[in-house]
């Protein structure tokens, strides 16, 4: 489908990769895996037909397209997010328009005419290219993935401008899925996502038709999706036939046939050195001499990539905190926003304790960086208290904090400023784990990278001395090996900790807890990242259970205003309706949801009727059956949330 021929890539004396040739099949799902600055990127980048290559060729059959998603990929657009999106079907939108085109001529064209017959094979052409391209189910396939990657309803209408740059990342995202390119290219597409849209992805990519390849640090991502490794080093590319643990465990076993063939090798040379020394000056043995030069001269080295020092870091021992490390008691937390007051968390409380090791999860939004600001005391509230245990030592790290590194300061000297004790001996070799090697120890720090910046400020806040460590996102701009080293010191360290993090293979060695932060409040799940999705499935399965049971044993109310007699319903289990009991601040939630949720497909009616009145409704009759079929959607989903409606104000009643 897609063929790489004897690319080269070099920069001088430095080949990022020379002379690999490998092949897209259909379906493939591939992870390009590699040390950082091995040239992955690069390599995507040339598939994808951004970049040349110096030497080699590209080759792909006529019907194949390649669709590529940078590691910060940005939409520059003024559009609502659902139109933005919608330009994904480019071609979809271009035949609508030429129906419409041709619609307008048939009108004003004399209908005994040989124009006019030409005009119906057109439109004919056109109405049968739209129903192989499935163009009415547009909306519904642009709702499903805008939803599934954690937009809201609500976000449809606001522009693309608005959203920050995690949430671009979605939009670009959401706009490849939906063109469904031959071959997909994904450069760290997890980095933004929260667990449920990382769950949700997984899922859409497992069913994905086209060939995917895509570069991540997420360890458990690769195992997931992939069924092919592809390995850049020293140049060479080498496949392997499995995901990424595969990999690893076939590299170990290649590199002891390696290490053994080079010994081998090595032997040979030394023998055919010594005959050459041996008789060179022998005139007898002079054409041998000269044949063995010979075949030494052909003879291809096998090169082995060293391997990098075993680093081990140790978190600098402070003294330890007394059993309630941190009270978190009876917190609001809301920030301004146009349409009033968006509040966070009210009446929030929660007890950190000594050996606490959580995982803070939860949708974006819903105010996972939040709780950790409030609990680092780097963010006010309005009510409530946040109490220090005893003896407590916090250290805290955010994306930002590398916005407060002084930028006149070598790399080197910012990590030395805090360190204490015989950990300064080694503070290179740290530096080299968070991948600032040789002479990029002595950078100053304005001229490094975003991501430069964010693991020095990493690296800084972990060589202080502390017990409670608070860490957002530490692993966005690290390698599988740095982690690795990360995840090894956080085993040993004795204190306690909370990370927000969707890196479930990085947090399932090291979490005991899992506090998951919703609209509603926050939850804990004793157990790692993995036993909570676990359970949180088992908790789905069980409320669509507990529903089908409710509505059986509750019909729907003839009025509004009608209540059922409590007395005369037998409730099997645990019902809808005892749950509402103990939580009537959620059915309330709910109450309010609907009632938004009623006025937007309102809203949504009002509009679609607005179009079914105008000319063109009698004027396209495709365009007509669209909107008529939008028209019915919407009101089939109002009158459900009318019942909703209806059902949710009795529950409140009784």
């Amino acid at each position: 489908m897609l063929a790489l021929n004897n690319l080269t890539v070099n920069f001088g004396e430095r080949y990022l990769f020379d002379d690999i040739s490998f092949t897209v099949n259909p379906h493939d799902r591939i992870g390009l895996v590699g040390s950082n600055g091995a040239g992955k990127s690069t390599l995507m980048k040339i598939i994808a037909g951004i970049d040349p290559p110096m030497e080699g060729s590209i080759s792909k059959a006529r019907f194949v397209s390649v669709g590529y998603l940078p590691q910060d990929a940005v939409v520059d657009s003024d559009a609502s997010l659902y139109t933005e999106v919608e330009s994904a079907f480019e071609d979809v939108l271009m035949i609508e328009q030429e129906l419409n085109e041709a619609y307008e001529k048939l009108a004003v064209t004399d209908h005994t005419s040989e124009e006019y017959m030409e005009l119906l094979e057109i439109i004919g052409e056109l109405q049968h290219k739209q129903e192989e391209a499935d163009a009415f189910r547009l909306k519904s396939k642009i709702e499903t993935v805008l939803l599934g990657l954690g937009f809201t309803m609500d976000d449809m209408v606001k522009n693309v401008r608005a959203f920050s740059g995690g949430w671009q990342m979605r939009i670009a995202l959401a706009k490849l899925l939906l063109k469904e390119p031959s071959v997909l290219l994904l450069d760290e597409p997890t980095n933004h996502l929260d667990i449920e849209s990382l769950q949700w992805l997984e899922d859409y990519l497992r069913n994905y038709n086209g060939a995917i390849m895509l570069i991540s640090h997420d360890r458990a991502f690769l195992d997931s999706l992939t069924k092919k490794t592809c390995a850049l080093s020293l140049g060479n590319m080498e496949i392997y036939a499995g995901n990424y643990s595969f990999y690893e465990k076939e590299r170990v076993f290649r590199k002891e046939l390696m290490v053994n063939a080079k010994k081998n090798q090595e032997s040979q040379l030394k023998q055919t050195q010594d005959f050459i020394d041996r008789f060179r000056y022998k005139a007898s043995k002079a054409r041998q001499v000269q044949s063995r030069v010979k075949q030494m001269e052909k003879v291809e080295m096998i090169e082995i990539e060293d391997e990098e020092d075993e680093i081990r870091f140790h978190f600098p021992v402070a003294q330890p905190s007394g059993r309630v490390v941190m009270e978190l008691k009876h917190i609001d937390k809301s920030y301004p926003s146009p349409t009033g007051e968006n509040v966070v968390y009210r009446d929030l409380t929660y007890t950190f304790e000594r050996g606490d090791r959580i995982a803070i999860v939860g949708v974006n939004g819903a105010g996972k960086s939040t709780i950790s600001k409030i609990a680092a005391g780097v963010e006010p509230f309005q009510k409530g208290e946040r109490i220090e245990g005893y003896n407590v030592i916090v250290s805290y790290f955010a994306q930002h904090q590398a916005d407060e590194l002084d930028l006149n300061k070598e790399v080197l000297q910012t990590v030395d400023d805090v360190a204490e004790g015989e950990i300064r001996t080694r503070l290179r070799s740290i530096l080299g784990s968070f991948l600032f090697k040789g002479d990029d120890v002595f950078k100053k720090v304005k001229v490094l990278s975003g991501g430069e910046k964010s693991r020095l400020a990493l690296a800084k806040m972990l060589l202080a001395p502390a017990n409670f460590l608070i860490m957002d996102e530490p692993t966005n701009h690290l390698d599988m090996r740095s982690k690795k080293v990360l995840q090894e010191a956080l085993k040993e360290f004795d204190g306690t900790y909370l990370i927000v993090s969707h890196d479930r293979s990085f947090l399932d060695e090291i979490v005991n807890k899992v506090l998951e932060v919703s609209h509603n409040g926050v939850k804990t799940y004793l157990g790692n990242v993995s036993d909570y999705i676990a359970k949180k499935k088992i908790e789905k399965k069980q409320l669509s259970v507990d529903n089908a049971q409710f509505k059986k044993d509750n019909p729907k109310p003839e009025t509004r205003n009608s209540k059922p007699e409590v007395e005369n319903q037998k409730i099997k289990g645990k019902s809808e309706t005892e749950k509402s009991k103990k939580n009537p601040h959620q059915l309330k939630k709910k109450l309010e949801q609907v009632e938004k949720d009623i006025s937007y497909a309102e809203e949504q009616k009002a509009t679609l009727e607005k179009k079914m009145g105008s000319d063109e409704f009698i004027k396209y009759p495709l365009k007509a059956k669209t909107i008529s079929t939008e028209y019915d959607t919407v009101t089939k989903k109002l009158n459900a949330l009318m019942e909703e409606w209806e059902k949710v104000s009795a529950e409140i009643e009784n």
